[in-house]
């Protein structure tokens, strides 16, 4: 342990994802699928194209044939076939995506055809080679072959293929369900205006908005700061997968959400870690759901909830690799010694260049607003002048 009892980052950042797995599979449609992962692999159905098919408008014909002239014996639109077979001489007149009638082997494209008197000839430049045009069957791909894989998240191209291979719902690994509950007497939702001592509540809408990418998210509302009411929030998320709690995670005496959750069953895995901002952070188990305890103070609140939840949560979705991953940019200012904790300090990061924030208190909001990158400092990191690489963490 450091100085002051508190968690090694490292330690609580490896022991988060021990609380949760890969939730169960649940079978979506294709047009709810976006952006979920595939909880097993999915083979195709279907055969595409499921015949030879034409690439362009032109003639099928065949190919030792050519120049012509060729007798036109009839057409074929994609949908509606050719019910006949080419025959020597033959020709039929054919549009994209229709299918190559038999005894065809080629198609020619209409711009080098010279047409007259019901007879179609190649005088000049034909086809390349016999099958040229044509779309072969199974081209794409061919029934039984796996079109996704497990672990997959899916884009709305895998989803176009999913589509095309047969398949109108897929199994996919079901989203977290997540309950947030912010506490505080100070706190009044947002739009409504605060009286004497107050304030208009910010964590819960902003952290909707980061989680809800993740996870279904519902927002529980303000709580005072009484024991009967968290005890009657924290009955309320019953149900879910985790219950977030904001603020009250301190030790002061109107710090009640770690003996609230004690009280219901919760058994904390850690509690106050070394992290800046962000030390009150606790989590650990409450029956079958995770609690997760962020600090009050917005900063600290989303830098937590950014840093330890959002992996656990594209973890419990599916994902097979849910940690971060750091980039690198060179310090455009003089950083100075850090000290016993993580820290990581709102940024702007530009041209492969990271400039820290001039203030970096938990509680300005417009700072955070300004951010696009975390630039992170490991304890004990020496003085480090402007021009030294260090690791960021993009927003």
């Amino acid at each position: 342990m450091p100085a002051e009892g508190l968690l090694p980052f490292d330690v609580a950042l490896a022991r988060m994802p021990a609380l949760g797995a890969a939730l169960p599979a649940e079978t979506v449609s294709l047009t709810a699928a976006a952006g979920r992962f595939l909880a097993d692999d999915v083979t195709a159905r279907l055969t595409q194209p499921p015949a030879d098919v034409s690439a362009m408008d032109g003639y099928a014909l065949r190919f030792a044939e050519l120049p012509g002239p060729f007798r036109l014996v009839g057409e074929a639109a994609a949908g509606r076939p050719f019910g006949g077979a080419v025959g020597p001489g033959e020709a039929v007149r054919i549009f994209t995506g229709a299918v190559v009638p038999a005894g065809a082997d080629t198609v020619a494209v209409q711009e080098d055809a010279v047409v007259a008197g019901g007879a179609v000839a190649f005088p000049a430049e034909g086809p390349p080679r016999a099958g040229a045009h044509v779309r072969r069957a199974g081209q794409d791909f061919a029934a039984g072959a796996v079109v996704a894989r497990a672990g997959e998240r899916l884009s709305a191209q895998r989803i176009g293929l999913l589509a095309a291979a047969g398949h109108g719902a897929v199994p996919v690994h079901r989203r977290p369900r997540i309950a947030l509950l912010a506490t505080g007497d100070e706190l009044v939702p947002p739009g409504v205006t605060p009286g004497p001592g107050q304030i208009a509540s910010s964590n819960g809408v902003m952290l909707a908005a980061l989680l809800g990418a993740h996870a279904e998210v519902t927002d529980l509302g303000i709580v005072a700061d009484r024991a009967d009411a968290l005890a009657d929030a924290i009955g309320r998320a019953a149900g879910h997968d985790v219950l977030v709690t904001i603020g009250g995670a301190s030790v002061g005496d109107h710090d009640l959400v770690k003996p609230a959750l004690e009280a219901a069953g919760a058994a904390l895995d850690f509690w106050r870690i070394a992290l800046q901002p962000g030390k009150p952070l606790m989590a650990g188990r409450m029956g079958a759901a995770i609690v997760v305890g962020l600090p009050g103070n917005p900063v600290s609140a989303f830098v937590c909830a950014r840093l330890f939840l959002v992996p656990l949560l594209k973890r419990m979705a599916g994902d097979p690799a849910p940690e971060d991953c750091y980039g690198t940019a060179v310090t455009a200012v003089d950083l100075p010694a850090n000290g016993i904790r993580r820290q990581f300090l709102r940024a702007v990061l530009a041209d492969g260049a990271v400039t820290p924030a001039t203030s970096q208190d938990s509680a300005m909001l417009s700072v955070l607003a300004g951010a696009n990158a975390l630039l992170m400092r490991p304890e004990h990191a020496p003085a480090a002048p402007a021009g030294t690489t260090v690791p960021v963490l993009t927003l």
